[in-house]
């Protein structure tokens, strides 16, 4: 979509012209400052009139007064506003990645050896003076830079790696050590003997992982006659196909070959008894079938404060626009939109984090996680995204398989809860 029309767009939708907003504005990636105010200014618009529709909808059902055509518009209002949300949304994790120092044309820290990854994949060649790791099977490590840039792609589409805490490590496996207690102390006199206390005691955890695969391919003559970048080419394919198994993976795996994802640690899961603190605890929604504002109130007071600092909501979209119209005591919207560009939208003054394959709002799932995510999930990368150039398998392709280890698990139950769908017992 041009500037142009991405600005005749927003100005329809300020003026309340919701039906002329085309769908692609879902794909807008602002990077103007007035686009950006153009974005944070419609979302807040579009909210104001989903509240007033809301109200009007309310009304009408109370009174059992016929409420199709309000409802309609409501969510119509309602797609809208997603749509602002999410452009404003991918306009942040841009903004954050290009602060992190991710993919967005920095200048290449490793030319030299770039240039020579470049010949491997066109012919298979490579300056053996510039070679930073061969093994006997014939493949070569990826150069540094390009290893790079699929991590910042993956940053950018797996909303867990912006959330969890991730720690590269150089060995097969990664295990932790935590500190069971059981330390004692006692008052003595001047000249009062000091017997032996007792001493605490660890439990260890092992996080599992797995190996994560891409094998992309290209025709030897397109690798010949190709003007493209190829480096970015082979990062777009690898990442896609990555972030999707990563996003997953690190949401329910079940530890066969790939993390153990954090859902499986909640209170009635598959490891809720593997961690040496517990299990992430759960607060029930309130209702059988749906999610409550009293729900979710209970949800963030049943946190400790010590860990509210850096606490956010987790849920995919379907559950944010059943949130949407959740209400407090006074009639106050519990979800608020972004009023600043870089600043997500929020829930009861927490920020919410869309991540996709979280489940929907069903009875006993659990479709909302709040809490402190870097204290509490551990994604383990194992250094380095290693490809193979293979031009004989597939004849007239080349396939390049690309493999990276990975593994994650659950650092700290303590500063995460979960919202179970279910009646307060």
């Amino acid at each position: 979509m041009s500037k142009k029309l991405l600005i005749s767009a927003l100005t329809a939708a300020l003026a309340g012209n919701f039906a002329s907003v085309p769908r692609g504005i879902v794909a807008v990636r602002a990077d103007g400052g007035n686009d950006v105010k153009a974005l944070v200014d419609g979302v807040n618009r579009a909210f104001e009139q989903f509240k007033a529709e809301h109200t009007k909808q309310l009304e009408a059902v109370k009174a059992g007064l016929p409420a199709a055509d309000i409802t309609a518009k409501v969510e119509k209002i309602g797609a809208d506003l997603d749509a602002f949300q999410k452009a404003l949304d991918e306009h942040s994790v841009k903004m954050a990645a290009l602060e992190m120092g991710g993919a967005g044309g920095s200048k290449l820290r490793d030319a030299e050896y770039t240039d020579a990854f470049r010949a491997h994949v066109k012919r298979g060649e490579i300056n053996a003076a510039l070679n930073k790791g061969a093994d006997e099977q014939g493949g070569y490590l990826t150069p540094v830079e390009w290893d790079r840039t699929i991590i910042d792609k993956l940053v950018l589409i797996s909303p867990m790696r912006q959330l969890a805490q991730v720690q590269s490590v150089s060995k097969a496996g990664f295990s932790k050590l935590f500190n069971m207690g059981g330390t004692a102390s006692g008052w003595v006199g001047e000249t009062d003997p000091r017997p032996q206390t007792a001493t605490g005691t660890f439990k260890s955890l092992s996080f599992a992982s797995g190996e994560i695969y891409a094998n992309p391919a290209a025709t030897q003559q397109i690798l010949d006659d190709s003007e493209i970048d190829l480096e970015t080419w082979l990062a777009n394919e690898v990442q896609i196909e990555f972030a999707k198994q990563e996003g997953v993976a690190f949401l329910s795996g079940d530890g066969a070959n790939k993390p153990n994802g954090i859902l499986t640690y909640v209170t009635g899961g598959a490891n809720a008894a593997v961690h040496p603190f517990g299990a992430i605890g759960v607060v029930n929604s309130g209702a059988a079938a749906a999610a409550t504002a009293d729900g979710v109130i209970d949800l963030i007071y049943d946190l400790p404060s010590a860990f509210t600092a850096n606490a956010r909501f987790a849920m995919n979209r379907n559950t944010q626009r059943d949130i949407r119209k959740l209400k407090d005591g006074q009639g106050n919207y519990l979800w608020q939109p972004s009023y600043v560009a870089g600043q997500p939208a929020t829930l009861a003054g927490y920020p919410i984090t869309e991540v996709p394959d979280m489940p929907d709002i069903a009875a006993n799932s659990t479709p909302v996680l709040f809490g402190d995510f870097k204290q509490t999930y551990l994604i383990v990368d194992r250094i380095g995204v290693r490809v193979l150039r293979d031009p004989y398998t597939a004849k007239p392709y080349v396939l390049f398989y690309t493999t990276k280890r990975v593994g994650g698990g659950l650092l700290n139950p303590e500063p995460m809860r979960a919202m179970k769908i279910a009646a307060n017992a």
